[in-house]
């Protein structure tokens, strides 16, 4: 993968010991594998993102940053594969979810989903007791679909992160057996 790019883009542990708030817990943030760039720190933290990601609110960042910890792997890349749930995202995912549930559960038979609220005219805490109200009416297939999709996602990523590794390291090998060839090619 792009260490370089990778390297810019997150902190590191320097970075998380110079903030005032998690200094007291940088003692946790000390292992290694939280902050390599590996094929399978990156899949794992990727996976854990994806796990976190459809945790309803603000609990999606904490999440992943507890599985990242409880299973060494890259705490920065667990955090950013949670945004791929945002307010576009997260409705068509719960419907994917709701859908899964009621195949799974038989519940439902393609259960009908109410709509989901709005932001009109509500501050974030009603917005908040809506969305929640919402996805209790959605019951079972829910809480049975939400965890499923959480594990399917998160097998993809883990496995996609690792087909898109290995496909990068084939691609820059190829690339330098070829300047090799090259040079050795020349006549000298």
């Amino acid at each position: 993968m792009p260490r370089r790019f990778l390297r810019r883009l997150l902190p590191d542990h320097a970075t998380l010991t110079k903030n005032a708030f998690l200094r007291r817990y940088a003692h946790w943030f000390a292992h290694p594998n939280l902050w390599h760039l590996n094929r399978h720190s990156v899949a794992g933290g990727v996976a854990a993102g994806m796990i976190g990601g459809l945790i309803p609110g603000p609990l999606q960042v904490i999440t992943a940053s507890l599985l990242a910890l409880g299973f060494r792997v890259n705490l920065p890349v667990a955090v950013f594969a949670t945004f791929y749930t945002n307010p576009l995202t997260i409705g068509p995912l719960y419907w994917v979810a709701v859908q899964l549930g009621s195949f799974i559960t038989g519940l439902g038979g393609g259960a009908h989903v109410p709509p989901m609220p709005g932001w009109s005219g509500l501050t974030l805490l009603e917005w908040t007791q809506a969305m929640w109200h919402w996805m209790l009416s959605l019951g079972m297939p829910l809480l049975i679909g939400l965890p499923v999709l959480a594990a399917l996602l998160a097998v993809v990523g883990f496995f996609a992160v690792h087909g898109i590794w290995r496909v990068y390291i084939w691609l820059a090998l190829r690339k330098r057996a070829r300047r090799q060839h090259r040079r050795s090619s020349w006549p000298q």
